[in-house]
């Protein structure tokens, strides 16, 4: 019996039992057979509320726990050496927490060195809960009293009266590793911002969690640069943000250069995913709530921004599930186990709205190329109707499509039946010159 099938019987047994001749785990609840991927992630999530409870009841022995230590975690080390007796706006929301889990504003806030005066929230809001798309309103912080300007509601950039008397912006946030999730936007515009006003700009660095070697999927043409494609890069960077920073400032990607510097990570290796650095995972929007979840937001986040498909937002397995109400789960799953895609299966599932489709199951150390699967859920869905996704989507729908794809280029293929395929391999020398370009800027080995 695999260790991974052993454990999660051992833990959890009288609540499971195994199907007599597939070896499959069925809980005693709801009948539901669970193939051994989902296993491996019940595992993971097991293992963090763990940590989170040994957190919260013994807050040492966290810090010992965790093998990376944080760009915050190396400022309170140097007694916030650099910005000693400066003004600091802290850009930041739930997930700017150093490695024992305190938030990064509490810390400024309380560090009789540091004069944090202002704070500036993404996307999503200061707690995070806010869902995506949502203006969010400026409001006073209950934590530390002091303003949270809104970089998610009239402008995405702070005005120079939102800076005023603000002598550094501090960065801290963490990001997903993807082009279309919009901190780094809200990063490159803060970058922008203080480049125009002589501010100095830190960045206290964090870990990729798709890692730092995984780079793959289209780049972006200038015409569609927009909040959710600001950085011209592919999909799927596998740069940190501290890194990202120094990119895009040297490039002038985030207009007049600013006064940068970077605070970065101890303990941080390019091969590492989240679950190797033994921190422990903040859900970063409302739809990102496990440490896997970045895969999956990768792996379905362009289909599921066309019509007509249900990708479980708003469920417990966000972007894990590609169904619609004319697809036959069975015909689905064996079309796209087809695809050879290694890391990666397919199982018939039905939603919680009840649409008939797949629930995707990722090894994140073996999975292949995840944006591909956006393609391969596209034409199998498209093939299993006579009115097309893009027939299906409204035309700002579109519009959304195109600037996360980075541009037009993958629905004029499609739509005229090149392959897949033929798609992928005309990516490769686009992440190939971006991973040229971007070794300079490399803080990790």
């Amino acid at each position: 019996m695999p260790f991974e099938v052993m454990l999660f019987k051992r833990c959890f047994a009288p609540c499971v039992d195994e199907h007599p001749r597939t070896g499959m785990l069925r809980t005693m609840d709801n009948s539901e057979y669970l193939h051994r991927p989902s296993i491996i992630f019940k595992i993971n999530r097991l293992v963090s509320l763990f940590f989170f409870m040994c957190a919260v009841c013994f807050p040492e022995t966290q810090l010992s726990a965790a093998r990376v230590a944080l760009g915050i975690d190396v400022l309170q080390e140097s007694r916030f050496e650099i910005i000693r007796g400066k003004r600091v706006g802290l850009i930041t929301n739930q997930t700017g927490v150093d490695s024992r889990g305190v938030r990064t504003r509490l810390i400024l806030h309380r560090a009789p060195e540091v004069r944090l005066v202002a704070l500036y929230t993404p996307e999503h809001g200061l707690d995070g809960t806010e869902k995506a798309g949502v203006h969010v309103s400026s409001r006073k912080d209950p934590l530390t009293g002091l303003v949270a300007h809104s970089l998610y509601g009239p402008t995405r950039k702070p005005t120079p009266e939102m800076l005023r008397g603000i002598d550094t912006l501090v960065y801290d946030m963490q990001d997903i590793g993807c082009r279309s999730y919009t901190y780094i936007s809200t990063m490159a515009k803060c970058m922008e911002a203080a480049g125009e006003l002589g501010i100095e700009f830190i960045v206290l660095d964090r870990p990729n969690p798709l890692g730092g070697q995984r780079v793959e999927g289209p780049g972006i043409s200038k015409q569609w640069i927009s909040f959710v494609g600001q950085l011209p890069i592919p999909y799927v960077h596998g740069m940190t943000v501290g890194e990202l920073a120094q990119m895009a400032n040297d490039n002038g990607w985030n207009g007049p250069r600013c006064r940068l510097r970077v605070i970065p990570m101890r303990g941080w290796f390019r091969a590492m995913l989240w679950h190797d650095t033994g921190l422990n995972w903040v859900r970063t929007s409302p739809n990102i709530p496990y440490a896997e979840s970045p895969w999956y937001y990768v792996a379905t986040g362009i289909f599921g921004s066309l019509g007509g498909v249900d990708i479980g937002i708003g469920t417990r397995e966000p972007f894990q599930i590609a169904a619609a109400p004319w697809i036959k789960p069975e015909s689905l799953a064996a079309a796209m186990a087809r695809k050879g895609l290694s890391g990666v299966s397919f199982r018939p599932a039905h939603t919680s709205s009840g649409n008939p489709g797949v629930r995707i199951f990722l090894d994140p150390r073996h999975a292949s190329n995840l944006t591909a699967i956006n393609l391969f859920l596209i034409d199998e869905f498209n093939k299993r109707t006579s009115k097309s996704l893009f027939a299906r989507t409204s035309k700002s729908g579109l519009n959304l499509f195109h600037k996360v794809c980075g541009g037009t280029e993958i629905m004029e293929k499609l739509q005229r039946g090149v392959s897949p395929v033929e798609i992928l391999k005309s990516w490769d020398a686009g992440v190939r010159r971006f991973e040229a370009a971007r070794r300079p800027y490399l803080l990790y080995h």
